[in-house]
């Protein structure tokens, strides 16, 4: 990494040797794979792995050497959402309190990780086994790609416990990925889908044995990390904004979007390696 770069990371920033205190994590070459690492409680999300994971995919917008993310979780299960007594409780405790500001802080903060997971411009491929319930199905939501097991069990459970399905952009990404009428369904009855049913509604690219999962996964991520990573992360951020575009403005933010990947050696080393009848290999730049 440059000098240039280096100065605008965040102070401390060093993802090789990075150790979070919340979770897991390895980095194999250009591939990040992050584990929800409470497999005693099926890997329930807390306050601090909440903000923890929020401030590792914001920070990873300047991770040069990561060029893909996989997240999974530990002991057969994926993650089973917020943890019942260090969330779910205190925040029970605000609402007698009347407590509205920190109820609306804590939901911003959750809905802060979804920003900041679509906006890193690495591709993310959620690893998913076992149970996937609550905050665990939207982080699964979030990702740009699913890989899963048919013993998955995918549930958006929140009116299970009382409150809407509109959680952490659930009623704006699940559609788009299920459809609208599949999505309000599992958004209103807040029962399981299982890998078989999530893989023919589209929520999951592949199903793997659970032996095999993590990894099929991460040998996807790093064919990804081996191609044109500077590409991928435009194809990321127009599928992002064009959620909320028309057409005709669509067409245009890719027209500029593919005339700055064209200035990208990248394009030029693919260009090269077809002529010479050889498989690119891409830098990235």
């Amino acid at each position: 990494m440059t000098q240039t770069h280096t100065r605008f990371r965040p102070d401390g920033l060093d993802f090789d040797n990075f150790q979070p205190k919340h979770f897991g994590w390895q980095l194999d070459g250009k591939v990040a794979t992050i584990t929800i690492n409470r497999p005693e409680r099926k890997n329930p999300l807390t306050m601090e792995s909440y903000a923890e994971l929020r401030d590792t995919f914001r920070n990873l917008t300047y991770a040069d050497n990561v060029k893909t993310v996989v997240i999974t979780g530990a002991g057969g299960n994926f993650c089973s959402g917020g943890d019942v007594h260090e969330i779910i409780g205190p925040l029970v405790e605000m609402q007698r309190a009347g407590d509205m500001n920190g109820l609306l802080a804590f939901t911003r903060m959750t809905g802060d990780l979804v920003k900041a997971m679509r906006a890193c411009p690495q591709p993310i491929v959620a690893a998913v086994d076992g149970v996937c319930a609550g905050a665990g199905a939207i982080l699964a939501m979030a990702s740009d790609m699913r890989y899963g097991t048919a013993a998955t069990k995918v549930a958006f459970l929140f009116v299970r416990v009382g409150l809407a399905g509109a959680d952490m952009g659930a009623c704006n990404m699940l559609p788009r990925i299920i459809g609208a009428g599949r999505a309000a369904e599992l958004l209103y009855t807040g029962r399981s889908m299982d890998g078989v049913e999530g893989e023919r509604w589209g929520f999951f690219n592949k199903l793997c044995e659970s032996s095999a999962l993590l990894a099929d996964t991460q040998a996807f991520a790093r064919a990804l990390a081996d191609g044109p990573t500077f590409g991928h992360a435009m194809t990321k951020r127009c599928i992002h904004q064009e959620w909320s575009m028309g057409i005709d403005d669509a067409i245009e933010a890719e027209a500029q979007a593919q005339a700055i990947c064209m200035q990208t050696q990248d394009f030029e080393r693919a260009y090269n390696a077809f002529v010479a009848k050889q498989k690119p290999v891409f830098a990235g730049n």
